[in-house]
């Protein structure tokens, strides 16, 4: 009898951790990290996002886009800079300011050491309790899904996988 209510709790052990790891499962799928960049606010998905770190020392490279800052030796490995704000066209911000940060690209992306510079981050936001919304018409196609929140912001969600395949993107060089 002792060894019957045993198992049974072996069994209950197991189930229970089994749902626990499908609702961890469940919210980091829904959980997505908020940022702040060129005016606009970002999601990433916590799979895209590798790393998010201070503003590290960037080395520039000549004859590179202005929006390429160089790069920079993270941990001992070698990492593209990108702003992301002149990536999109818009003004450079200042990265003195103490808030700024550099998002890694994730294992999702590949074998791609590069990050974003963004102005801030603005912690984890669950798109459960975000509206979807259009995207705009001449959306990248690194753009994923568009969502607004109850304050009426917009917040546009990035794939990173799809912006590390973009010739755009990858074309540095002058």
């Amino acid at each position: 009898m002792a060894r019957a209510a045993k198992l049974d709790l072996r069994a209950f052990q197991r189930e229970l951790a089994s749902r626990l790891a499908t609702k961890t499962a469940a919210q980091v799928e829904s959980s997505r990290l908020g940022l702040s960049c060129g005016g606009d606010r970002w999601l990433m998905r916590l799979a895209d996002a590798g790393e998010v770190v201070t503003m590290p020392d960037v080395i520039p490279v000549p004859l590179t886009k202005p929006w390429f800052m160089g790069i920079s030796n993270i941990r001992g490995n070698l990492y593209s800079v990108i702003d992301f704000a002149r990536y999109l066209g818009r003004e450079s911000e200042p990265t003195a300011a103490g808030h700024a940060r550099l998002v890694l690209f994730g294992p999702r992306t590949g074998d791609m050491n590069a990050g974003l510079v963004v102005t801030r981050v603005l912690g984890l936001r669950n798109v459960a309790e975000l509206a979807p919304a259009a995207p705009p018409q001449d959306a990248p196609a690194w753009y994923a899904q568009r969502w607004m929140d109850g304050d009426g912001n917009a917040w546009q969600e990035i794939d990173l996988s799809i912006l590390a395949k973009d010739p755009a993107f990858l074309t540095v060089g002058l």
